[in-house]
C-alpha cells in the first residue's frame, strides 16, 4: 500500500486544522493509553506496538506544533501551534508519570523479542524511570508542575530571542565596504539613514565588510544585547527548575541527568571534554590569533587584543590580503537558485536519491518549495521535504531542520522541513556550508523513516551524535570537484579549483580559535546549569576570559539570546563531540572521489538508515570497522 503525504491546510483553514489535528492526536493517545491500563496485553510485542502508536500520535502533534509555531505567517496559527506543543508536553509528562502504565511494562517478559523490540522495551522502562514514575504521589505532582513550567519558560525564552530584533540607523556612506547587492537592498529611509537589523542577513555582512569600526561595534553590541534584560529571569528560573527536577528523580544535578542518555555518559565528563578540546586548540589558536592581532595593529598600533566586534572584519582582511581569498568574489559563484539545485543534485548522487518537485503540496508561504523523495531507481516516494529558506516576519531566525512527521514503514511517510534565513540572491560560502549541514539532518530524518518503531525513527540517535552526519556533509561543500557542478558565475564559468583551495586555507585560518569560542559556549551551557549563578553576566565574563579567544565587550549580555540554553540545556558540548566523530567518519571516504558508491552506500545504510535502532557508537563502528577515535580531529585542528 502506498502512503500519502500529510495534506497541509491553506492559510484560511490553518487555525482550525491545527486545533483539529491536535485534539484528534491527543485524544487518540489518551484512549490508547487508557486501553493499555484497563486491559494490559499479555503479549509483549502487542503492548509495545500499542505504546508505539501512543508515541506516534504525540510525535505528530508535537512536530506540527513546533514547526508551525516557528514558520507560519499568521500569528494566531503560531500561537495555536504553541498551545498544541504545550498540551502534548503536558500529556507526555502525565503518561510518563503514570504508575499504572509503568507497571504494565515492568511486568512484560522480554523473552523471544527481536533485538529492536528488546531495545524498545529497555528504552520505554528507562524513560519511565527517568521521569520519576517510581516516586511518591507528591513528588510526581511536583515533577508535573516543573515540566509544565520548563516548557513555558523554554517557549518564552525562544520567543524573546526570536522577536527581539534590534536596529541601528546608519548614514549610507558609513556602510562603505559592503557588497553592492546588499546596499541596493538597504536604501536610506526618509530621514536619510539606513536601518540595519540584528538578523543574520545584516549582521554577518556588516561585521565582515563594513570599513567603519563604530558601525561594526554598534551592531555587535545590539546583537549581543538581544533578549536582555527579559531573558535573565527566565533563564534563572529554568536552570533552578531543571536542577530540582534532576534531584527529584535521583540524580546529583541536571548535567548528570541529561548526560546519562548521551554518548558522553556522565555529567563530570563534560568539563573534562571541554578542557581536552581547549588544550588541543591552544597552540594553533595562539598561532592564528598572532596573525590576526598583527594585522589589527597595522590600523591600531597600541592594541593588545582584538574583540568580537572586529574579528570578522580583520579575519576577512587576512584571508583577502595574505591568503588571497576575497569573500565578495567568492559570493559571485553562489547564486541561491543554483545552490539549491546543486544541493539536491549532490545529495541525490551521494545517497542514491531522486527528488521530484511536489506540485500538489500546499505551502504555508509562497517561497517554500516541496519535493517528494524516491530511491534513485524507485517508483514509490518514501518521504517529502519542504525547503523554507528565506527570512520572513515572525519566522524562526536561525537554521534548523524541523520534523513534520516521523516515517514508519507501512504507517506514515517521513516528512521534514528545512528552515533557514538565506539571501534570495548571492550567498556567502559559509551560508552554503550551513545549507549542506542542515540538509544533512533532513536526509538523515528521511532515510531513517522506514523502520517499524516511532522511538527509533528519523534523527533519534543520542543527542551528542545528532550533528555528526550533518558536519560530515559540510565536506562536500568544500570540495572543488563537487562545487564546480553548480557554483558558476553570471557568465556560467565554474568556480576555479585554485580559488576553492584558497578558500579552504582561508577557512582553516582561525579554526582553532573558533573551537575555543565553541568551548566558551559549551562552558556557559554546563556551568550555568551546574552552578546556577545569581549574576549570569559576571559568569559569562569569567568563562569568556578562561575559554574565548576574544575579550568580553563591556555592557553586553550575550547569554540573553543564546537560544541553545533552551534546547541543548547543559549539553552544548555536543557540537564539538560530534565533530570529533564526523572527522573520523569522513576519513573513510576517498578524498579523490567523494561519490565513491561503495563507501557512500555503506554510510547511508549503516549510519543514517538505522535511525536510533542502535547506539551511535555501534553505528559508527559498523561503518568504520573499528571504534571511533580523537585522532582525525586532532590532526585536522593542528593542521
Amino acid at each position: 500500500m502506498s502512503l500519502s503525504p500529510l495534506d497541509l491546510p491553506d492559510a484560511d483553514s490553518a487555525l482550525a486544522w491545527v486545533q483539529t489535528r491536535a485534539e484528534a492526536g491527543l485524544s487518540t493517545a489518551r484512549e490508547l493509553a487508557q486501553r493499555l491500563r484497563d486491559a494490559p496485553p499479555t503479549d509483549t510485542l502487542d503492548a509495545l506496538r500499542q505504546w508505539d502508536e501512543v508515541s506516534l500520535q504525540l510525535s505528530n502533534v508535537a512536530a506540527m506544533g513546533s514547526l508551525l509555531s516557528n514558520v507560519h505567517p499568521l500569528e494566531e496559527v503560531r500561537d495555536e501551534s504553541e498551545t498544541a506543543e504545550q498540551d502534548v508536553q503536558r500529556l507526555a509528562t502525565e503518561l510518563s508519570l503514570d504508575r499504572g502504565l509503568y507497571d504494565v511494562f515492568a511486568a512484560l517478559d522480554p523473552a523471544g523479542l527481536d533485538p529492536q523490540a528488546a531495545r524498545l522495551l529497555d528504552k520505554v522502562l528507562e524513560d519511565f524511570r527517568r521521569s520519576g514514575v517510581d516516586r511518591d504521589e507528591e513528588t510526581r505532582a511536583r515533577i508535573t508542575a516543573i515540566n509544565e513550567r520548563i516548557t513555558e519558560l523554554d517557549q518564552e525564552f525562544g520567543k524573546v530571542v526570536r522577536d527581539d530584533v534590534r536596529t541601528i540607523q546608519v548614514a549610507p556612506e558609513r556602510l562603505d565596504g559592503l557588497p553592492a547587492d546588499w546596499r541596493e537592498a538597504h536604501p536610506a529611509g526618509d530621514d536619510g539613514l539606513v536601518t540595519v537589523t540584528t538578523d543574520y542577513p545584516d549582521v554577518v555582512p556588516v561585521r565582515m565588510f563594513a570599513h567603519d569600526a563604530d558601525v561594526r561595534r554598534d551592531l555587535t553590541m545590539a546583537f549581543l544585547n538581544r533578549g536582555w534584560p527579559a531573558s535573565d529571569a527566565l533563564l534563572q528560573e529554568m536552570f533552578a527548575l531543571r536542577h530540582e527536577l534532576a534531584t527529584l528523580v535521583g540524580y546529583d544535578d541536571w548535567a548528570s541527568y541529561d548526560a546519562d542518555v548521551k554518548m558522553i555518559g556522565t555529567g563530570p565528563a563534560i568539563p573534562a571534554f571541554i578542557d581536552k578540546i581547549t588544550a588541543a586548540a591552544e597552540e594553533p589558536m595562539q598561532r592564528d590569533l598572532a596573525v590576526l592581532l598583527e594585522r589589527f595593529r597595522q590600523d591600531h598600533p597600541d592594541a593588545d587584543a582584538i574583540t568580537g566586534a572586529d574579528a570578522s572584519y580583520y579575519e576577512e582582511l587576512v584571508r583577502k590580503e595574505q591568503l588571497q581569498v576575497d569573500a565578495q568574489q567568492v559570493r559571485t559563484y553562489f547564486a541561491f537558485p543554483k545552490v539549491r539545485q546543486g544541493l539536491l543534485d549532490v545529495t541525490g548522487r551521494l545517497f542514491g536519491l531522486r527528488y521530484e518537485e511536489a506540485t500538489d503540496a500546499t505551502l504555508w508561504a509562497d517561497d517554500v518549495t516541496a519535493y517528494d523523495v524516491y530511491d534513485a531507481d524507485g517508483s514509490e516516494s518514501f518521504g517529502r521535504i519542504y525547503l523554507d529558506l528565506h527570512p520572513r516576519e515572525g519566522k524562526y531566525k536561525h537554521a534548523a531542520q524541523f520534523t513534520l512527521t516521523e516515517g514508519i514503514a507501512g504507517r506514515q511517510l517521513s516528512e521534514g522541513v528545512l528552515v533557514c534565513n538565506f539571501s534570495r540572491g548571492l550567498m556567502e560560502h559559509d551560508h552554503v556550508v550551513t545549507l549542506f549541514h542542515e540538509f544533512g539532518h533532513l536526509v538523515h530524518h528521511v532515510l531513517a523513516g522506514r523502520g517499524q518503531w516511532t522511538r527509533f525513527a528519523g534523527v533519534s540517535t543520542e543527542w551528542d551524535f545528532v550533528e555528526a552526519p550533518s558536519q560530515m556533509l559540510e565536506e562536500w561543500a568544500w570540495d572543488a570537484d563537487v562545487l564546480r557542478t553548480f557554483a558558476t558565475d553570471e557568465a556560467g564559468e565554474p568556480i576555479p579549483a585554485d580559488l576553492v583551495e584558497r578558500m579552504r586555507r582561508g577557512d582553516d585560518f582561525g579554526k582553532a580559535y573558533l573551537a575555543r569560542q565553541q568551548m566558551f559556549y559549551a562552558a556557559m551551557s554546563y556551568w550555568f546549569h551546574q552552578e546556577r549563578p545569581d549574576d549570569l553576566t559576571a559568569k559569562t565574563r569569567e568563562l569568556q576570559a578562561r575559554y574565548s579567544p576574544f575579550p568580553y565587550i563591556e555592557d553586553t549580555h550575550m547569554f540573553a539570546s543564546f537560544g541553545h540554553l533552551g534546547g541543548y540545556s547543559s549539553a552544548y558540548y555536543t557540537y564539538m563531540w560530534s565533530l570529533v566523530i564526523a572527522k573520523d567518519m569522513f576519513s573513510a571516504f576517498d578524498s579523490g572521489d567523494l561519490f565513491a558508491p561503495e563507501t557512500a552506500a555503506r554510510y547511508r545504510d549503516r549510519v543514517l538508515a538505522p535511525g536510533g535502532s542502535k547506539d551511535a557508537a555501534d553505528l559508527v563502528a559498523d561503518f568504520l570497522g573499528r571504534p571511533y577515535t580523537f585522532d582525525a580531529y586532532a590532526a585536522w585542528l593542528a593542521h
